[in-house]
């Protein structure tokens, strides 16, 4: 591993690891320092390495050590085309070199048997969870499992909770001491699903009952502190639940009528949630977290309804919450009482979710475009950097340097 020098500290840290979505805080946050700002795809500025990666996945790379690893779906028989049988594959690439260590099939997927997907998703798009040279990986209603992360061997694989999606599958689950959890959104009987991570077998489920007519969401649950106690926080479409995480007995739930297709992640702060609510129109709420059972009309602290995200996850620096409409304008507002600091025009369209880390925000647009700007409450664009290929997933760090996943390739980029 790198060994970075912590500013204004006289000793020397092992550079953290990306175990799984949004990060080791879960949130969209790096402790890295010296990242790149600067990069582009004539390999002249800062990319390491460029790696091309087999088959089509939206799920962000993950890094630990030397190592990263993704998921991908491979058309079987090499072309790419909208309908065709497929390999649902865990990928470990090498961090020095982008060179495959090794590729694993995980799942079989039949073309007649699996369900359409939105133009703007993948066969896989969660983001896979590193823990004690384990692998978890996901591909929502098409399976979970468990890989030994040195080899690929598959430990065990479930197919058992299958339900019918709409667009195809979207959120990653999260581990909260032995149990792996996922959000379970489907087109009817939506649910919460725990399964015991050393065996996949279910500990427990979750019923996620509201008043939306369109059951299906995509978000990732986030676990959360409150006063020593733990809370799940899961999003779906119409409410978002608080669980005790190992009865799975609610604590506390808002409601959002109609909102579905609820996408972000939440993220915590200042002793409040802030959820997206999703389609058709999306509302940013913050939510104090102290309540119990239904608190719609009483712990919502405030509300944005003017460009808030249908996709990107948003992130708190500070004082500060920010976040970007599918639009590509940022929003800049002050987490404690939703003002408004700015809204300024900053990427094309982007489903990507906000990078903090060695103090400034990463967004990285549909187009391949990556925006660097600074926090605080002026907007100040730092740079833009172009690798002119689409790209849905998120920034994943290793060291202090970048991972970017576009569609055909994994890049490396760093300050050389």
């Amino acid at each position: 591993m790198r060994i970075l020098a912590l500013l204004f500290i006289p000793v020397l840290a092992i550079a953290e690891d990306w175990p799984e979505f949004r990060g080791p805080s879960r949130q969209g946050q790096s402790s890295a320092i010296g990242l790149p700002t600067e990069w582009n795809a004539s390999f002249n500025k800062n990319v390491i390495w460029k790696a091309a990666l087999p088959g089509i996945g939206w799920s962000s790379p993950v890094a630990v050590g030397d190592k990263i690893y993704l998921t991908s779906a491979v058309t079987i028989g090499g072309e790419e085309k909208p309908v065709a049988d497929r390999s649902l594959r865990a990928l470990c690439v090498s961090a020095t070199d982008g060179k495959v260590v090794w590729d694993k099939e995980v799942f079989p997927q039949i073309a007649a048997t699996a369900p359409n997907i939105h133009k703007k998703n993948s066969h896989a798009s969660p983001t896979a969870i590193f823990e004690n040279d384990r692998l978890y990986v996901h591909f929502g209603h098409q399976g979970t499992a468990c890989l030994n992360a040195l080899d690929g061997a598959i430990v065990w694989s479930t197919r058992e909770f299958a339900y019918k999606p709409v667009h195809g599958n979207g959120g990653s689950p999260v581990i909260e001491g032995d149990l792996l959890i996922y959000n379970a959104d489907a087109e009817a009987d939506p649910a919460v699903i725990a399964l015991d991570k050393t065996t996949g077998k279910q500990r427990w489920k979750f019923a996620r009952v509201s008043d939306a007519k369109r059951k299906f969401s995509f978000s990732t649950p986030l676990m959360i502190d409150v006063n020593g106690k733990r809370q799940l926080i899961t999003a779906g479409s119409g409410v978002v639940n608080a669980l005790d995480p190992v009865t799975c007995s609610e604590i506390w739930k808002v409601r959002y009528d109609q909102g579905y297709s609820v996408v972000p992640r939440p993220v915590y702060a200042h002793g409040m949630v802030f959820i997206a609510t999703g389609y058709d129109k999306p509302t940013v709420l913050a939510i104090r977290v102290d309540g119990s059972g239904d608190v719609t009309d009483s712990h919502v602290a405030w509300k944005l309804e003017k460009y808030a995200p249908h996709n990107p996850s948003m992130v708190v620096v500070g004082d500060e919450l920010y976040l970007v409409a599918d639009n590509g304008l940022l929003s800049c507002l002050d987490a404690k009482t939703g003002t408004a600091h700015y809204q300024e025009r900053c990427t094309g369209p982007i489903s990507a979710s906000i990078l903090y880390a060695d103090g400034k925000l990463y967004l990285q647009d549909e187009k391949g475009l990556g925006v660097i700007v600074k926090p605080g409450k002026t907007f100040t664009v730092l740079g833009k950097n172009d690798l002119a290929e689409r790209s849905l997933a998120s920034y994943g760090v290793i060291g202090d340097d970048l991972l970017i996943r576009t569609e055909q390739n994994l890049w490396r980029v760093g300050s050389k």
